[in-house]
């Protein structure tokens, strides 16, 4: 069953309509096709008009939306012969973060991907998608193995941020981030990141320091969560709508301060209403920017990457 939004819920009074008109005609022999095209027509105009004006707080909301396509949907339509690595060959495997080697559109890539799980066991195996130190070695180790056989490295970001707990302070969550953000710089083959739901501070920075890096229409990118400004600034979570409009966390904003360098279009009601066109969206992005970097000498990939990411907080942005 669709979950819906706040801001959807005259979206789903009609949807709730276009349902019950269905259950009576499976019961007798009613004519519902014009009143069934009248409403999808409603509903097209009610989507259209709420998400050509989503505040940013609205659009944390779609970001976090559970049907939002997740790393593991993604691979499978993607990537092709994935053969997923595991541990970080000092402490343990982290279920939070997928990685592998596998084809994009019949070239041999590396992937690297936050997974935040679907059904609620699986949440709480992968942890929500907050990675642990073990998690940031293993992509640092996959980012290695990638340079050391020239293959080019695809990140896909979906995360609140990497994992706070006390254990993961203890084995070096810090140093662990710091690490991976150094693999992506020095990384000598090309490196494409993707934020595909929420990219939340240094747990995703650590994968998405990319020649490179995309982004979901709908998708949210911030140095904090909305919710963890308030409770810093205001001393309160409830004023996580402020702190929402303080951050410029949406695509647009990204891509005004030169964060990102391209937008994904999602499907009219965002990437949870048609995954695979959001999907196959990603995907054309992805071999889009891949295509700009690939004929790149290593010092070239690594050089742009260095400019790229030393500039910000200049003038010139």
């Amino acid at each position: 069953m669709r979950q819906f939004l706040d801001f959807e819920k005259p979206i789903a009074v009609l949807e709730g309509k276009i349902e019950e008109l269905r259950h009576l005609s499976s019961e007798g022999d009613i004519n519902i096709a014009d009143e069934v095209s009248r409403l999808q027509s409603k509903i097209t105009k009610e989507l259209t008009q709420a998400y050509a004006q989503l505040k940013p707080w609205e659009k944390v909301q779609v970001a976090r939306h559970p049907d939002r396509p997740k790393i593991t949907t993604i691979i499978a339509d993607l990537f092709t012969d994935f053969i997923p690595m595991a541990g970080d060959r000092n402490y343990r495997e982290d279920h939070a973060l997928i990685s592998g080697l596998g084809r994009f559109r019949d070239k041999p890539v590396a992937i690297i991907g936050t997974e935040k799980g679907h059904t609620t066991e699986d949440r709480i195996k992968r942890n929500f998608g907050m990675v642990r130190p073990e998690g940031y070695r293993k992509a640092r180790r996959l980012m290695e193995l990638a340079g050391r056989f020239g293959l080019p490295v695809i990140s896909l970001v979906d995360t609140a941020g990497a994992y706070p707990g006390r254990g993961a302070e203890e084995r070096g969550q810090a140093e662990a981030i710091a690490r991976s953000i150094q693999a992506c710089l020095n990384l000598k083959t090309p490196l494409i990141s993707a934020i595909i739901g929420e990219g939340g501070s240094g747990g995703a920075i650590a994968l998405a320091t990319g020649n490179r890096v995309i982004m979901f229409e709908h998708a949210v990118y911030s140095v904090i969560s909305p919710e963890g400004c308030a409770s810093i600034l205001w001393r309160s979570a409830d004023h996580a709508k402020d702190a929402s409009e303080a951050l410029k966390l949406t695509a647009k904003d990204m891509m005004a301060l030169g964060v990102i360098d391209a937008i994904v279009s999602e499907p009219l009601g965002a990437a949870h209403r048609d995954p695979d066109t959001a999907i196959k969206n990603l995907g054309d992005a992805i071999a889009n920017e891949l295509a700009e970097v690939e004929g790149k000498s290593s010092q070239e990939l690594i050089a742009d990457r260095r400019a790229k990411y030393l500039k910000f907080g200049s003038d010139d942005i």
